[in-house]
């Protein structure tokens, strides 16, 4: 297959005419699922062209790397390169009802905030699922969450435990090290300091906190004191696992529904095998967090969905702060409604920020 650049610098020089065949043909792919054959675009286009003509253009594209032909006698397929010519530069985004923001905004409203932050991001994520008829994903960050209560507790002459319970009613904790011989009493004098001014805050803005402030810390604690807290907050922040973030998946069996072939059966089966390694779909959603607005990754594009052909579609949600927290969307196979999809996880990531806000 061609190197996408190389698809695109030759697509650029065809002519209107071949651009809207092609746009067409990837139109009707993404609705039927199917080759397209030139007599069915002869019969959609607005402009009369016979097959034949569309055949020859249609030759054109196929060597341009933005068309297949999944068998000799069949119609033709757009390549991902295709695709991602087509998302980039061809579609017309949608936009939603009132009667879709309407819905999302209810179901939102909906949630009970009585909840972990998680359970609600669940609830969201099953909602975006229904809607889009995909499998919903969201990944948060634990180190954004908003502390309520910070504990230190020691379960050994060596180890203690820093207990982190958040405004949303989750609990967190890590083991660190302590010097052996630390009096209990220093443990509960540095979680009184630390609880009297955490509340409210997340652990990187108490960490700054307490950084810029270092002269009113070393006069109001002693040298043990600051090194413990220090211990403490690091072997939290510098959890590089999975501890630091939590993904959510919901409503795979949505990726089931439509699948009428052996082959869609087996490209799931393996999308099912991807979802499951987690690191890496976690590692994927994080080049989301790099800037604003919606990601569409299709196919081969990461080497995570490459096997299993399907494509994500992404956005980030801030919080009150307009600092990115998370990231949400849909997974699906590639031909996905994208001008429907692309709108839907845009309103909802921002809808999710208004909430946790």
């Amino acid at each position: 297959m061609k190197a996408i650049d190389d698809c695109l610098t030759e697509l650029s020089v065809l002519d209107k005419r071949s651009r809207d065949i092609f746009r067409r043909l990837v139109e009707t792919f993404l609705e039927t699922g199917g080759p397209v054959g030139s007599r069915t675009i002869s019969r959609n286009l607005p402009i009369g062209l016979s097959p034949a003509s569309i055949r020859n253009i249609m030759s054109d594209l196929e060597e341009a790397g933005l068309i297949y032909a999944p068998h000799t006698s069949a119609g033709r397929l757009p390549t991902e390169t295709g695709l991602r010519f087509f998302v980039d530069a061809l579609m017309e985004v949608g936009r939603l009802t009132h009667e879709e923001r309407a819905q999302i905004d209810a179901q939102i409203a909906g949630l009970n905030r009585d909840r972990t932050t998680d359970d609600i991001l669940s609830d969201a994520t099953n909602m975006l699922s229904g809607l889009s008829r995909c499998a919903g994903l969201v990944l948060t960050s634990k180190a954004n969450a908003r502390l309520r209560h910070i504990e230190f507790v020691s379960i050994n002459p060596s180890k203690a435990l820093v207990v982190m319970v958040s405004e949303d009613g989750s609990v967190e904790n890590r083991t660190f090290e302590i010097p052996r011989g630390l009096p209990a009493s220093t443990l509960t004098e540095v979680s009184n300091y630390l609880n009297s001014r955490c509340r409210g805050l997340t652990l990187a803005e108490l960490r700054e906190q307490l950084g810029s402030q270092v002269d009113t810390v070393k006069q109001e604690l002693d040298s043990l004191a600051s090194r413990v807290i220090e211990a403490g907050l690091a072997a939290w922040s510098d959890d590089d696992g999975d501890g630091k973030r939590s993904l959510i998946v919901r409503g795979r069996s949505h990726l089931i529904d439509d699948t009428t072939h052996a082959e869609d059966i087996d490209r799931i089966r393996r999308l099912f095998d991807d979802l499951e390694t987690k690191k890496d779909v976690m590692n994927l959603l994080g080049l989301a967090e790099s800037g604003e607005g919606v990601r569409i990754f299709i196919g081969a594009e990461t080497k995570l969905f490459s096997m299993s052909g399907s494509s994500l579609v992404v956005a980030p949600y801030s919080d009150a702060k307009n600092n990115i927290v998370g990231v949400l969307g849909v997974v699906g196979p590639t031909r996905l409604n994208y001008s429907r999809i692309v709108p839907m996880v845009d309103y909802t990531a921002q809808a999710i920020g208004r909430l946790i806000s």
